[in-house]
């Protein structure tokens, strides 16, 4: 059968296979690469500092162009709208965040002040904060998706979650402008007055680089991949058929030729 292969119409067949299963194959490489997209959060500086109307809207989804970025804004807090949320890790333990309500441009946004190692410790912060609440603030911190509210009901009164669309429920006023679908991270617990000062910064992260994988791009590479493979088989089998049939037709003519010889004696008797 190589014999046969070696021929140079079978030689040229092979150059063409090989060409168009590297054309195949080149498409599944296309296919491969555009299986795994990176989120636009890697595509931008997320620590470089903007003003927060520039990533965000109120009553938007955050996008992933804006989760985890570095934003400043000025507004102000409302005295009564601080809560305390519990089971918050930072830093490797667990504790207590501060939480409020800031008025900024007209609509609501959720601010984590700080951490605090026990309840007590966060709750002495506000009522601090509602005795010594500043006329504006200027803030400074990372813009983060809102949490899912609780899925149970709340024990003995906690929260657990950051989670702006459940402070709609809890926050008496709310402003005509909708609220913002994340909340802010504060670099320093001080910005919203001296009395949070003893708050610990909560851990606000460079965010890691989104990754997504589509798998029905990795199907089609695959398919590729078989075509590809197909293309030299196809050759290989042709090869084969060709090889099979010169070996036929060569039985069959020393076929022929033997029972000529076997006739003929017979002829001359």
């Amino acid at each position: 059968m190589w014999a046969v292969a070696r021929r140079p119409r079978w030689i040229a067949a092979l150059l063409l296979a090989l060409a168009i299963a590297a054309a195949f194959a080149a498409l599944g490489q296309w296919q491969l690469e555009r299986s795994i997209d990176r989120g636009e959060i890697v595509t931008r500086e997320t620590e470089t500092v903007v003003p927060l109307e520039s990533v965000a809207e109120p009553q938007s989804p955050v996008s992933a162009a804006s989760d985890g970025q570095r934003v400043s804004l000025s507004g102000r807090l409302v005295p009564g709208d601080y809560l305390v949320l519990s089971q918050r890790l930072n830093g490797g333990e667990f504790g207590f965040w501060v939480a409020g309500h800031l008025v900024v441009g007209g609509a609501d946004l959720a601010v984590a002040v700080g951490w605090a190692e026990s309840e007590a410790d966060a709750a002495s912060v506000v009522d601090s904060l509602v005795a010594d609440a500043p006329a504006e603030v200027h803030l400074q911190g990372r813009y983060i998706v809102g949490e899912a509210p609780q899925e149970t009901d709340y024990i003995a009164g906690r929260l657990d979650t950051m989670a702006p669309a459940a402070f709609v429920n809890l926050w008496p006023q709310l402003s005509d402008g909708g609220i913002y679908n994340g909340y802010l991270v504060l670099d320093s617990p001080a910005d919203v007055g001296e009395a949070a000062a003893g708050l610990v910064a909560i851990d606000s992260h460079t965010p890691d680089p989104e990754v997504q994988i589509n798998w029905l791009n990795i199907f089609y590479a695959a398919e590729w991949v078989v075509f590809a493979g197909f293309a030299v088989f196809l050759w290989w089998r042709l090869v084969k058929d060709a090889w099979e049939l010169e070996t036929a037709e060569a039985q069959a003519g020393q076929g022929e030729a033997g029972q000529g010889e076997k006739a003929q004696p017979a002829q001359l008797n």
